[in-house]
This record gives C-alpha cells, structure tokens and sequence, in this order.
C-alpha cells in the first residue's frame, strides 16, 4: 500500500496529535470501524489499540466508557501515536499462532550461503563442459589449418581468457591432463603455426576420442541451485509484514510459475527444496492443534517456543465480539519485548493498560484463559509427544501460566537442586506428594518399588533433602547429590511423574482420546527404532504414568494391545524392552 494515498491511509504524514485529532472526528472513526469491520490494520505497540478501542465502545453504545478513555489518552496524545497503521492484508484469525513470523523465516533463509561445491560443479557443467564442445568441434572441422580455422582459433584461445577470469569455481580445466587443457594446448600451436610432436599429436587423438565419446551426456536441463530457489522464495516473503505469520503458505513453497520464471530464468515447474520449504511452513499462522498434526512443531521443545502465543489465543477467545477479539489479539502481539519469554507481570500491565480497562465487564476473567491455556497446552503435549518428557522451556511455561491460574502449586523444573550449595528445590515436596496421593495403588507403584505413603509422610514434613535422599538410595547411589547424579535425577523424575501427576491433578489435564491412546502412543514411542536408552526410560516411564490412569477395562485392553505389538518387535528392540514389560506384567497382575 502507498503510505501517501490519502484515501487508504488519511494519517499518511500526520504527528500523533494530528492523528488523534482526526480520529475523533466523524470522518476518522468512520474510517477506525471500517478497520475494524475488514481487519486490515496492523499494531506495531500496544497503544496503537487505544483509538480502535474508543471506536469500538462508541459502536457498542458505550458513549461514556469512550470519552473517558479518550480523556485519559489526552494529555499524552502529542507524543505517543494511538492510532493503528493501514494494511493490505487482515490481521491474523484471533486463535492463530506459528512458528516463526515472516521477518524470522526472511532471516533464517538469508543467512544460508551458496554452496562452493554445487556452485563450482554448475560451472563445469554451464560453462565449460560447452567450451569443450567447442574445442572439439573446431577441431574436427574439416578446414583445420586454414587460415579461417586458425582465426576461429585465435578468437577461442581469447574467449577461454575471458571465461577463465570471470569463473573461477571450477578449476578442472587448468588440469594439464585434462581434454581440455590438450585441446588447448594443441590450438595455441597450431595458431602460432607450430607442429605438434608426435607425443602431444597422440595426446590430442586420444583427447579427441575421449571427448567425442563423452559429448552429448550429462545434457539435462540446467537445475537452478538451491541458492537460487531461496532469493525466489525471499521475493515471495517480501510480499508479507514481516512480524506475521501467513495464513496460506502454499503459494509461498509452490514450484516455479510460468511468470516467476520468466522473470528469473528459473525454469518453470521446479519444486522448492525441502530444506526451504522446511523453513517457509514455519510461519503457517493457524490453530496450534493443526500445525501439530502436520508436523509443522515437530518436538515438544518446539512447542514450548510457541506456547507463549496460547495465552494471546485463549484471551482473545474470551471476548464475544469477532472485531474485539481480533483487536485484542492485535494489541497482545505488539508488546514489546521478546514474545517466547512472556511473564504474568508483563501480561498484567498490558491488561491494565487504559484500552483495556474501558472495555469493563467485555474483559475475559484472566484465571479462566490463566487456567484454559495451561490446560491444552498440557493436553496437547501429552496427545502429540506422549512419550517424550516435558522440556525444561514447557515446565518454565507452566510455572508461569501457573500464577495467573492461581494454581496452588509450581511446576518442578531442573535443575532439582543447586550445582553449588547442594539446596534441594523447595518445589519438590509438592511434586512428590502430587504424586503419591495420584498414583498409590495403581501400577506405577509396584512396577518401581515405590512406597507412596513413605512419600507422602516426606513431602507432608516438608522435607525436599529426605525426599533426594531417598531417591539416592533407590537409585543405589546413597550419599550422591542429586544437583549432578543422572541416576537420582532419574529416579526423582519417576518419584513425582515429572510433572505429570501436576497436570492432571491441578492443571485438569484429560486427555480426549483417552489414557489408554497416550499409553499406546508411549509405547510406539519406547520401541521406535533408534531410540536411545535415555529416550526408552522416559517414554516407558510415561507408558506405566497413563497406564496408571487407565480404567481397569481399559488398562486391560492395553495390556493385551502391547503383548500384540511386541511379538512383532524386530528382534532387537524386543530384547529391549522384554525385561520392562516381563516387570509390567507382573505389576499389573
């Protein structure tokens, strides 16, 4: 869009107190509420909401709210810009997120360098392999000799001068021993009217030969380097703000049109490489349940990064009116500050702020979306990675989500206890008993040999050093610390589920699917071939966790599902967990 067009954008050179003046006036809230009714507007801070806002509460009917919040912008009118900038393009859906935005995605793809190998082998094949042919052909013409011959000669000898200082990549053609180096060599005698000796007149019929029986091969269509792919998907990211995402990043990763490749001489219907496509998808804006079921956040660790857009989602779902929630999932977007390290403290004062005040009783509770955030987030990490622990960035999300929810308890996050003065985390006695009054006669106990009630009794004394000890002894490394043993932080995390019997009990975790679908997918996740040891602990840990959970009948069902897979293990992975499940079966009886 032209900024000057004063149609599209009538603050297009105006200060903010000219601004904010024109917004007030009836031509300029028109011209707020038909941002509001497309969404074509972008927030580049928070406060560019305020005059949308007042828009919006004049529209509503609440004249009142409206002027008082105009009355408070006031004094500050003159220096700070409340009005929203124009856009092309709708502000993202409310419930959006993604991976990265545009600008990161922009980034990521500029910083990949041209490959020197791919590159010098594009020359030999553009460059010099039909300089050869060249060579070739002049030699076998049938004038060779002539004075015409020697001409074209000349002119050649002088083109190979130019070429070989303007490519440099591949260097095969300085080879002596090359075809070309004799059929060059060859030429320079016979143009300064030289014979040839009989050794270099037999070389040059065997280069002749060799080059003859190789010419003609290798003539596939020249394919553009990957290099060259990504300057045309940068040119087709350009197109978009760059602190976005993109709601359609199927136009993006298409292979070359018929238009693009007039333009760059990219030959047209060439597929984009993985690795870029990779890159671009990153920056799908869409519901977080659909960027998960395509791979698009391929790791819980991943999914930590975006889950700081959860709560901007959840909050702005609160709101009843389609306009209000875009607006304010506008205004969440824009605070300043990196978005992954979001804060309560940060949330509340953007919540606080005068544009959100004035929208009174339209404002969802924070604990509700506080409480709904954490929840799926909870529920959708256990459905896609039901065998992969919870990443310490997750635990960090959750202990933060925690505190608006007003949760009672903080989530248990590593380090257990200082590297330096050996201090046990005062968190632990929670998890512990978390999980002993979760898991106390189920599976989960006899299958690690767990006494819950010894557990509780610790975790009620508030008693974090006696609860590591004990996890020492389990972990037959009595008297170790539990800051630097990987065996008792091993045990630690299968003491208090690792923050599982949390979820469940004070974040309402439950999954849709049902336990039973979490303990088969921890399953698939234990065996995958590949796996590491540490991997195969924690899935299997989470397996016994669900199973735990599982109603009889339905425990039942899995128990007798795992059997069946097992017999068809590779010989391998059976061996593995043949010992785990002879202990699982045993438990469960």
């Amino acid at each position: 869009m032209n900024e000057n067009d004063q149609h599209l954008n009538p603050l297009a050179g105006m200060s903010p107190g000219e601004a904010f003046a024109h917004c007030l006036t009836d031509e300029g809230l028109a011209w707020l509420r038909s941002l509001l009714d497309s969404g074509r507007y972008a927030l580049r801070a928070p406060e560019e909401a305020a005059l949308l806002t007042v828009a919006w509460l004049l529209r509503d009917g609440d004249t009142r709210a409206a002027w008082e919040l105009v009355e408070e912008l006031l004094p500050s009118a003159g220096e700070v810009r409340f009005a929203p900038h124009p856009c092309d393009l709708p502000s993202p859906d409310a419930g959006a997120v993604h991976r990265r935005t545009v600008g990161e995605a922009a980034a990521l793809l500029s910083r990949r360098k041209a490959n020197p190998a791919v590159e010098a082998q594009r020359e030999a094949l553009a460059v010099w392999r039909p300089f050869e042919d060249e060579l070739l052909v002049h030699r076998l013409r049938a004038d060779a000799h002539s004075a015409p011959w020697r001409a074209d000669g000349a002119a050649l000898l002088t083109r190979y001068r130019s070429l070989a200082a303007a490519h440099t990549r591949c260097t095969r053609h300085l080879d002596p021993r090359s075809n070309a180096s004799v059929l060059r060599r060859a030429l320079e005698e016979d143009v300064a009217g030289r014979e040839l000796p009989p050794r270099e007149a037999g070389l040059v019929r065997r280069a002749v030969t060799a080059a003859a029986a190789k010419r003609g091969r290798n003539r596939q269509p020249d394919r553009p380097t990957h290099h060259e792919l990504t300057a045309l998907v940068l040119r087709r990211l350009s197109a978009f703000p760059s602190d976005r995402g993109v709601p359609d990043v199927e136009p993006l990763i298409a292979p070359v049109s018929v238009g693009e490749a007039g333009e760059s001489g990219l030959p047209a219907g060439t597929a984009i490489p993985a690795p870029v496509v990779a890159v671009v998808a990153g920056t799908h804006d869409a519901q977080l349940g659909v960027l998960l079921s395509r791979g698009t956040i391929p790791s819980a660790e991943v999914l930590a990064e975006v889950a700081p857009q959860l709560l901007i989602t959840h909050t702005a779902q609160g709101y009843a009116d389609g306009s209000l929630r875009t607006l304010m999932a506008a205004m969440h977007r824009a605070r300043r500050g990196n978005l992954y390290w979001w804060d309560a403290e940060q949330h509340a004062r953007l919540t606080a702020s005068p544009w959100v005040r004035a929208l009174g009783h339209r404002n969802p509770d924070p604990r509700t979306t506080a409480r709904a955030a954490l929840r799926t987030l909870g529920e959708l990490t256990l459905r896609y990675f039901p065998g992969a622990g919870l990443p310490n960035l997750l635990v960090l999300m959750l202990s933060r989500l925690a505190a608006p929810a007003e949760l009672p308890v903080p989530f248990l996050a590593e380090p257990f206890a200082d590297s330096y003065s050996g201090a046990v985390s005062k968190d632990l006695p929670m998890a512990a008993r978390t999980a002993a009054e979760l898991l106390h006669g189920t599976v989960y106990e006899p299958y690690y040999g767990i006494d819950y009630a010894e557990v509780r009794d610790l975790a009620i004394a508030q008693d974090p050093d006696g609860i590591a000890k004990l996890c020492a002894v389990r972990a037959g490394r009595a008297g170790r610390p539990l800051a630097s043993d990987p065996a008792v932080i091993e045990q630690t995390k299968i003491l208090t589920t690792f923050n599982l019997a949390l979820l469940v009990r004070y974040g309402g975790v439950a999954p849709q699917a049902g336990w039973g679908s979490l303990a088969r997918g921890a399953f698939t996740a234990a065996t995958r071939p590949g796996a590491t040891a540490k991997r195969s602990a924690c899935a299997w840990r989470q397996l016994l966790f669900f199973l735990s959970l599982c109603r009889a009948e339905d425990q039942a069902s899995v128990l007798a599902w795992i059997d069946a897979q097992a017999g068809r293990l590779p010989a391998r992975s059976a061996a593995r967990v043949a010992l785990p499940l002879a202990g699982l079966r045993l438990a469960a009886a």
